[in-house]
C-alpha cells in the first residue's frame, strides 16, 4: 500500500470507522421515519375507525327515532 506524504498507515482503521458511523447514522434515521409514517398511519386509520363508529350509531339511532312514530 502507498500512503501519500503525510499520511498515516493507521487512517485507513479511522476512515473505516467513520463510514461505518455514517452508516449507523443513516440506517438509525430511516428507520425512525418508517416508524414515524407508521405509527402516523395507525392513528390515522383509529381515526377513521373511530369516525365509522360514530356514523353507525348516527345511523341506528335514527332508525329507533323512524320507529317510535
Amino acid at each position: 500500500m502507498v500512503f501519500a506524504p503525510g499520511e498515516k498507515p493507521g487512517n485507513e482503521p479511522e476512515e473505516v470507522k467513520l463510514q461505518n458511523a455514517s452508516k449507523q447514522i443513516v440506517q438509525n434515521a430511516i428507520l425512525q421515519a418508517v416508524q414515524q409514517v407508521s405509527q402516523e398511519s395507525q392513528r390515522r386509520e383509529e381515526r377513521i375507525s373511530d369516525n365509522k363508529d360514530h356514523i353507525q350509531l348516527g345511523v341506528g339511532e335514527l332508525t329507533k327515532k323512524h320507529e317510535k312514530k
